[in-house]
C-alpha cells in the first residue's frame, strides 16, 4: 500500500481555483477567468470511468446525497470508496483527484497524515484488534457527487481519519475547495524510527510566534478562555457558525504583529493550488484585514493544552492541540460563505429546474 500511494506523487493532476469573496450584501459571484482556468473535473472523469459494482456504486453519489456535507475527521466507515478496496490503477486515480484539490505542499502534507496511520497502529500496539485495524492507510474513502463534467455542478471528497478535503464544481466557474480539514495524532512523534516528526509543526509554531509578539495587555484580550474545548469549536458541522468575532482585531495590532498573523494565514492558504490562494488572500484583502480577529483559549506553556482561531467575514481557520495529553492535532480552514458550494450552489439549485 505505501509503494503504491508513493508512486501516485508522479501522476499529475489538475489544480483548483475558488469563488471570490462578495460582500455581505451582495450576492455570491463566481471566481475569475484566471482562478477558474482548472479544476479537478478530468481527475474525476477518469475516476469514475474506471469503477464498476459495487464500487461504483460506493464512490458515484447523487449531487443532494446526505453525506456531501457530512465532514467527520474521525476514524470510521464513510460513504464512498476506501482505497483498499480499488485496483492499483484506481487508487492512482483517487490520489490523483486528492492531488487536483491542494498545492504540491499541501498534498505532500495530506500524503504524510495517510502514512501516519501507520506510526499511530504501532503506538497504540496492543490496546485491540479493533482499534488495530482501524488504523490503516487503505481507509481513505473518494466520493465523487453528482456527474463530473467541465460545465456541470457536481463534487468530491477524499477523507479519512485527520483528513478531509471537499470540493464543489461550481460549473464554467470551477472549483470550490471547503472545508479543509488536516490532523496529527500524535502531533510529535516521542519514540521510534521517527521521533521529533511534526506533520503540522508550522501551524503551532507560527501561532506561538504571534502570541509572543502581544503585550501582557493585548494578551487579556487575545486569550478568551482559560482552558480548551477539547477540539476546534465549529466541530464538524456542516455550517461555520460561530456567534461573535472573539480576540483581538487586527485594527489593534502592530506592524509587525500583522505580518506574523500574515505569515500564520499563508501557513493555512499554502495548502490550496496556487490560484486558489491567490483568490483567498485576495479576498481577505478586499473584505477587510482589520476586521479579523486572533483569539487564543488555554495554556501558553508549550506542551500544555491550546488553541486558537483567526476568524473573519472571508475566513475561519481553528486549531486545537488538546486531545491525549495536548499532543493531538486538529486543524481546519472553512469558508462562512463557500464551505460545499454555499450561497453558488443554492443559488444554482434555485434558478434552475432539477
Amino acid at each position: 500500500m505505501r509503494a503504491l500511494l508513493i508512486s501516485a506523487l508522479l501522476i499529475g493532476a489538475a489544480a483548483v481555483a475558488v469563488v471570490s469573496r462578495p460582500s455581505t450584501a451582495q450576492p455570491a459571484t463566481a471566481p475569475s477567468a484566471a482562478a477558474a482556468a482548472t479544476s479537478s473535473t478530468a481527475a474525476a472523469q477518469a475516476l469514475a470511468a474506471s469503477l464498476m459494482g459495487p464500487a461504483r456504486d460506493k464512490a458515484m453519489l447523487p449531487l443532494d446525497h446526505e453525506a456531501r456535507t457530512q465532514l467527520n475527521y474521525v476514524p470510521m466507515v464513510r460513504a464512498g470508496v476506501a482505497l483498499e478496496e480499488l485496483t492499483d490503477r484506481q487508487k492512482a486515480q483517487a490520489l490523483s483527484l486528492l492531488r487536483s484539490g491542494l498545492s504540491e505542499s499541501g498534498y505532500a502534507t495530506a500524503r504524510t497524515i495517510i502514512d501516519h496511520e501507520d506510526i499511530l497502529r504501532e503506538i497504540e500496539k496492543g490496546q485491540g484488534v479493533a482499534n488495530y485495524m482501524r488504523r490503516q492507510p487503505g481507509l481513505y474513502y473518494t466520493a465523487v457527487f453528482g456527474t463530473p463534467g467541465a460545465d456541470g455542478w457536481w463534487g468530491w471528497r477524499f477523507e479519512g481519519h485527520h483528513l478531509s478535503v471537499n470540493a464543489t464544481h461550481t460549473g464554467k466557474a470551477g472549483d470550490v475547495v471547503a472545508p479543509l480539514f488536516f490532523g496529527s495524532n500524535p502531533a510529535k512523534v516521542l519514540t521510534g524510527p521517527h521521533a521529533g516528526l511534526r506533520i503540522l509543526k508550522a501551524e503551532e509554531d507560527e501561532a506561538r510566534a504571534l502570541m509572543a509578539l502581544f503585550t501582557a495587555q493585548q494578551k487579556a484580550v487575545v486569550v478568551i478562555a482559560p482552558e480548551t474545548t477539547n477540539d476546534i469549536v465549529t466541530t464538524n458541522k456542516p455550517r461555520a457558525e460561530i456567534a461573535k468575532f472573539e480576540g483581538l482585531a487586527v485594527s489593534a495590532m502592530t506592524a509587525r504583529q500583522k505580518a506574523q498573523l500574515r505569515t500564520l494565514i499563508e501557513v493555512y492558504a499554502a495548502r490550496f493550488p496556487a490560484a486558489q490562494r491567490t483568490s483567498q488572500l485576495a479576498r481577505l484583502d478586499k473584505g477587510g484585514v482589520d476586521k479579523v480577529h486572533f483569539a487564543w483559549a488555554g495554556s501558553l506553556e508549550v506542551g500544555k493544552k491550546h488553541y486558537y482561531r483567526v476568524h473573519g467575514p472571508s475566513l475561519l481557520i481553528e486549531y486545537d492541540n488538546s486531545q491525549n495529553d495536548a499532543n493531538h492535532i486538529h486543524s481546519m480552514w472553512r469558508d462562512p460563505e463557500h464551505d460545499f458550494g454555499g450561497d453558488l450552489l443554492r443559488q444554482h439549485l434555485a434558478s434552475v429546474k432539477h
